[in-house]
């Protein structure tokens, strides 16, 4: 399958990579800095600042991709911004290219964080539990609400574009090996969920490629 990662230097991103590379993808990886990703074998390494890109930039990115597939995410609060402003442009590259399918990566909070296209969500996700309800997420919420603001904007433009997407809302991530047994939920969190692997996250990312029945759903994932 022709695939198109962005974010490939990111900790998902980059098992996303080795991943789609392992399973003989042929694969373009779009990063700002390609000199980390020297010695993969990609197709095509494009450089793009995903905060700044415009659809020109992006547009050979997407052209003849059988998939588009994000990790694009803000590291921290300073960086929030990043994913919206990335995937809005990422989505009007696909749709010039007639690119269709996309996989993009968000979190868990994000189900119960208001948003302009969203601005009256659940209260309470139906997958936490009474700790993750009343004592984690109001804490994590709270101190990370531009992150979590920033991907809710990306996931409102990803259900606006009419493309074939899947949004994966992963709980707390690691950096624990692979494993493939994690557990999803469609439309909620997955109950008693905390933790999952990046690597995992990457996994799935690729697996729900083969499910049609995963397209315009937001997943929950964790393990």
């Amino acid at each position: 399958m022709k695939l198109t990662v962005f974010g490939a230097s990111g900790g998902v991103g980059r098992q996303l990579l080795d991943q789609a590379l392992a399973k003989g993808h042929d694969v373009t990886a779009v990063v700002r800095s390609p000199a980390r990703l020297d010695g993969k074998p990609v197709r095509v390494v494009r450089a793009a600042d995903l905060a700044t890109a415009d659809v020109t930039t992006l547009l050979p990115a997407v052209e003849g991709a059988d998939a588009v597939l994000s990790a694009l995410g803000p590291p921290n609060n300073a960086a929030a911004g990043v994913a919206s402003r990335g995937t809005k442009a990422i989505l009007a590259a696909m749709q010039a290219a007639g690119a269709r399918r996309l996989v993009v990566v968000s979190a868990a909070p994000v189900g119960t964080t208001p948003s302009p296209g969203r601005p009256n969500p659940p209260r309470h996700d139906p997958g936490d539990g009474p700790f993750l309800r009343y004592v984690v997420y109001p804490i994590v919420k709270a101190a990370l609400r531009p992150q979590y603001l920033d991907l809710a904007v990306m996931e409102d433009d990803v259900r606006d574009s009419g493309l074939d997407w899947t949004v994966l809302r992963p709980v707390q991530l690691t950096d624990k090996p692979v494993t493939g047994a994690y557990r999803t939920a469609v439309g909620q969190n997955v109950p008693g969920g905390r933790y999952v692997s990046r690597a995992d996250v990457a996994h799935a990312m690729l697996a729900v490629l083969d499910r049609p029945e995963t397209v315009e759903q937001v997943i929950g994932m964790a393990n």
